[in-house]
């Protein structure tokens, strides 16, 4: 799977491509990415902000803060309020994209698990990917470069 990647919403008001390959991916084990997907986490990709194009529809947007009093714009579909991407805020060249969302996105194979210390008991995370406890204090930068050297 490569660029350009398509992708839409459950019911299929929104409809964007990304033609960027992704800088990374990763699972988010948080509780409000539990919450947010209904699951036990959360997986995005890490694309380039310029690289995603909606091709029908306007999200409507959430401002959301995190534990670390930083805002995100949570892009969704204003009709089925299925959550498309994370926007970390103006100046920040990166968007981060549900994987869900993303037609054919199974080949995509995260690097890193954020907020461990909040993962279920039952999961178990691989010992070849980069783990944080909690957010990365870098932004995403060490993450980047271990996806980008492992899919060389």
């Amino acid at each position: 799977m490569s660029a350009p990647y398509s992708g839409s919403c459950q019911c299929g008001a929104m409809k964007f491509e990304i033609t960027a390959e992704p800088l990374t991916v990763y699972v988010c084990h948080c509780n409000a990415c539990k919450k947010q997907s209904g699951g036990a986490f959360g997986m995005a990709m890490v694309v380039p902000a310029d690289s995603v194009k909606m091709t029908q529809g306007t999200p409507k947007v959430y401002v959301k803060t995190a534990q670390s009093g930083r805002t995100a714009e949570c892009d969704f579909c204003p009709e089925c309020g299925n959550r498309l991407f994370h926007r970390l805020g103006a100046g920040v060249p990166i968007v981060l994209v549900k994987t869900g969302v993303i037609e054919n996105a199974g080949d995509l194979k995260p690097a890193v698990h954020l907020w461990t210390e909040e993962a279920d008991d039952w999961i178990t995370i691989p010992d070849d990917v980069i783990q944080y406890e909690q957010q990365p204090t870098d932004g995403f930068a060490e993450a980047i470069e271990f996806y980008q050297s492992r899919n060389k």
